[in-house]
């Protein structure tokens, strides 16, 4: 029986397609938060927004499960005589795929619609013909015949700029968007949440459910809200290279595939004993599993978390994805439902305070 029901579909729809770039994650917050008040007994909102729903708020021993809500997105940062638009990143935007994709450029006056622009093809010659997007080349053009005519639609240095593209469903197996990095995380978590208020599951500890900001410019929104909260173990969800497409390098970069599990990480911040109980887990319950090894650190909020506190027990279980920072990553519906899966039914294995001591 499928755990992702019709209306949590309908969420994660609105949800993806809502835009929450780093640093502006309020509206998507907002709608998560919405969507788990019913599962949770408190919730919060930190200064920077990291959004946390509490099961238990009163027990000493905490759990924390975690994704990221930020998605990456652009800066405008210099506006030409002529109307053009120069951007720089906000976070890790790839500008080879910019021309010709339609952006949304958030203003106090709400949405201005442009596109980044690209020479065609036929005008592509001599010093040209072999013309390549840079991030000193890229430009969006919002139609406006000259700089005053920006600024009159409200748009600035610093306005946040983000693709224009909605979730569809893919020979109905696959999730395609822009933003699944990482709003697919925060609803993995919300649906573990939904599922032990469902199932009318107690458990003995605290559990916080964590929708993290600024993931994607270093971490810090994982950074600031592990001090707040203090957890005695956390469980990260985060994506993961499906390496199986075409122009990947599987002995470079892990053997991975979308539709064969959840990912879990052998890290040095990846405490062992956690990743132990994960692991015997999955094999209890049948849950595929693939696995990784990252040499230094994993890139994700396990980092800030495991490296908190005088040290966090913490473990990371990542969802293959297609196309990572494109307007069309995929992830595998089987992956999704198993990622929940997974962090629900370890989350029934571990005990009122639960050793997880080094030995």
């Amino acid at each position: 029986m499928p755990i992702i029901t019709k209306k949590s579909e309908a969420f994660l729809e609105k949800y993806l397609n809502n835009a929450s770039p780093t640093g502006h994650e309020s509206p998507g917050q907002k709608l998560w938060l919405e969507y788990i008040k019913p599962y949770i007994d408190e919730w919060k909102v930190d200064n920077y927004g990291t959004a946390y729903g509490i099961i238990n708020p009163d027990s000493e021993y905490k759990v924390v499960i975690e994704g990221h809500a930020d998605e990456i997105s652009w800066y405008v940062h210099f506006i030409s005589d002529d109307g053009f638009i120069t951007v720089i990143r906000n976070g890790g935007s790839d500008h080879l795929i910019a021309p010709s994709k339609r952006v949304n450029i958030h203003t106090k006056k709400g949405i201005v619609k442009g596109v980044f622009g690209w020479p065609a093809i036929h005008t592509r010659r001599g010093d040209t013909a072999k013309l390549t997007p840079t991030l000193e080349n890229i430009f969006v053009d919002v139609g406006a015949k000259d700089k005053d005519e920006v600024l009159k639609m409200g748009i600035h240095v610093g306005s946040v700029i983000t693709f224009d593209d909605e979730m569809m469903v893919l020979n109905k197996n696959y999730y395609v968007g822009r933003a699944l990095d990482n709003r697919m995380g925060g609803f993995c978590v919300a649906e573990v949440a939904r599922l032990l208020k469902q199932n009318k599951k107690k458990l003995p500890f605290g559990l916080y459910i964590v929708n993290s900001v600024q993931e994607e410019v270093g971490l810090r929104g994982a950074e600031m809200i592990t001090q707040t909260i203090k957890p005695d173990v956390a469980i990260i969800t985060d994506v993961t290279h499906d390496t199986h497409t075409p122009l990947l390098n599987k002995k470079k970069l892990g053997d991975v595939k979308a539709g064969r599990g959840p990912s879990v990480t052998y890290a040095p911040a990846v405490h062992n004993k956690l990743l132990d109980l994960i692991i015997e887990t999955a094999e209890k319950k049948k849950i595929p599993i693939q696995r990784e090894a990252s040499s230094r650190r994993t890139g994700t909020d396990t980092d800030a978390f495991a490296y908190s506190n005088g040290g966090v027990p913490a473990a990371l279980i990542s969802l293959p994805l297609r196309y990572m920072h494109t307007t069309v990553e995929m992830a595998h519906k089987d992956d999704v439902e198993n990622v929940i899966k997974l962090i629900y039914e370890t989350l029934l294995k571990i005990k009122k305070n639960h050793n997880f001591k080094y030995f």
